[in-house]
């Protein structure tokens, strides 16, 4: 909900502060660089400390500058919150992999790729709520209501309605106490202080061996880890791209036959706002319904996703979306109708989310359970620099270049394809490890 929300957002405070293509873009460029920064932070004290109190501190934070963000009096004020919304998002890949541990190994490429599903009711909430509250209450309550489901996990920790173990590899290690009866309690600040204290008596003692970037660049997974960077970079500069473009396709009608009654809206002055280099169109009704037409895609291959995952494995099925969505980006650029823009859209966010979820099992699976989350955090955060780009491809470069933006997107996926087919390890039937020792 948090990453929908900009691009929903972002046609209104372009209208109420006059902002140029470059500032809409920055917004959502430091969102990701605040979560680029707290992905790798997450994953390695996740790694250390358990996924559980990462995935609690995440929520507090995300929730409370979510709230502020409401109260923003500025567009400097604005892009600030942001960012440590952004900051605090990151650590909810703590909830995935939280589950990847612990589903078995014939369950994981079937049940994890289903965990779209509540992306896509997140997305499809956010977007139909714009379409009610933006027009009549505007956007801060917007961003008020949209900060509701995170107060609500809050209090379901705060209720000890979650517990759960923090990861299968504190269970199996003697060294740690168990935590199969641990009851979820948000003390922050005793939280806090705990994991300073366990970061000094980690400096004190360096022979605990989890969570350490020197495994990561290993020969052992040097070049798996370098290929999985460079598809995390390319997946999310597609998937981010989609959304954004299609807000933006939408908004200034840059697609030949799909132009729709898209309201302009002049703030103050007729003749100030028509020299303004800025676009103050706000969207119609139609639009947000095309909106959620293509939104819905995002799990229209949910089943093909999986009997590709299954049956050809995670390479193969990888490469193939891949290229297939690198073919639909130059699709995008043919003269259509409003339904064959829809169309499109549909059939990209069905392939970028298949991307997705493919790229989160692999790297869920390939990395042993002592360096998984760091795993996770750094590919997360290395991935983010593909969506910082992207806001600057979809709502500046298009606006120029139509063709230029989808050749430049198509020419990533393609990379990506080639990187997923020659990846060196398939994990498909590939029981987790608990350590690197395990792996032959």
């Amino acid at each position: 909900m948090e990453i929908m929300l900009i691009a929903v957002v972002s046609p209104v405070i372009r209208c109420e502060w006059q902002l140029e293509n470059w500032q809409v873009a920055l917004v959502t460029t430091m969102v990701f660089f605040g979560y680029m920064i707290f992905s790798i932070l997450f994953g390695l004290l996740a790694d250390r400390y358990g996924r559980w109190k990462i995935l609690l501190i995440s929520f507090l934070w995300g929730a409370y500058f979510s709230l502020l963000t409401s109260f923003s009096p500025s567009y400097i004020w604005f892009v600030f919150l942001r960012t440590m919304v952004g900051c605090g998002v990151s650590g909810h890949a703590q909830g995935l992999i939280i589950k990847t541990e612990f589903l078995p190994t014939k369950y994981r490429g079937y049940m994890l790729p289903l965990s779209q599903v509540f992306w896509l009711v997140g997305s499809m909430l956010i977007i139909g709520l714009a379409s009610v509250v933006i027009p009549t209450i505007g956007w801060r309550w917007l961003i008020r209501i949209a900060s509701i489901p995170g107060i609500i996990l809050i209090l379901a920790f705060k209720m000890n309605i979650l517990p759960t173990p923090h990861s299968t590899s504190f269970a199996q290690d003697p060294s740690v106490p168990p935590y199969t009866d641990y009851k979820v309690k948000p003390r922050i600040l005793i939280l806090a202080v705990k994991v300073f204290h366990d970061l000094l008596q980690s400096a004190i003692n360096p022979e605990e061996k989890r969570g350490r970037f020197a495994d990561l660049l290993g020969a052992k997974y040097l070049r798996t880890t370098l290929q999985i960077w460079v598809i995390w970079l390319g997946i999310s500069f597609a998937y981010y791209g989609v959304i954004l473009a299609s807000t933006e396709l939408l908004e200034r009608d840059l697609v030949c036959g799909s132009r729709s009654e898209s309201e302009v809206v002049v703030t103050v002055g007729a003749s100030e706002e028509s020299q303004s280099p800025c676009h103050c169109h706000m969207f119609a009704p139609s639009d947000y319904r095309t909106m959620i037409i293509s939104t819905v895609g995002e799990i229209a291959l949910n089943p093909l996703n999986i009997l590709g995952i299954n049956f050809l494995g995670r390479r193969l099925s990888l490469s193939i979306t891949m290229g297939c969505t690198a073919l639909f980006f130059l699709l995008l650029n043919i003269c259509t109708s409003s339904s064959g823009l829809i169309g499109f859209l549909f059939m990209l966010r069905a392939l970028v989310a298949a991307n997705f979820n493919t790229i989160y099992i692999y790297t869920a699976e390939v990395y042993p359970t002592t360096m998984r989350a760091l795993g996770m955090g750094t590919s997360g955060s290395l991935c983010r620099i593909g969506a910082m780009v992207a806001p600057f491809i979809s709502q500046v470069l298009m606006s120029t270049s139509l063709l230029g933006a989808l050749c430049l997107f198509s020419s990533v996926c393609v990379i990506c394809a080639i990187s997923a087919f020659t990846l060196p390890i398939e994990t498909k039937g590939r029981a987790l490890q608990v350590s690197d020792v395990e792996i032959s």
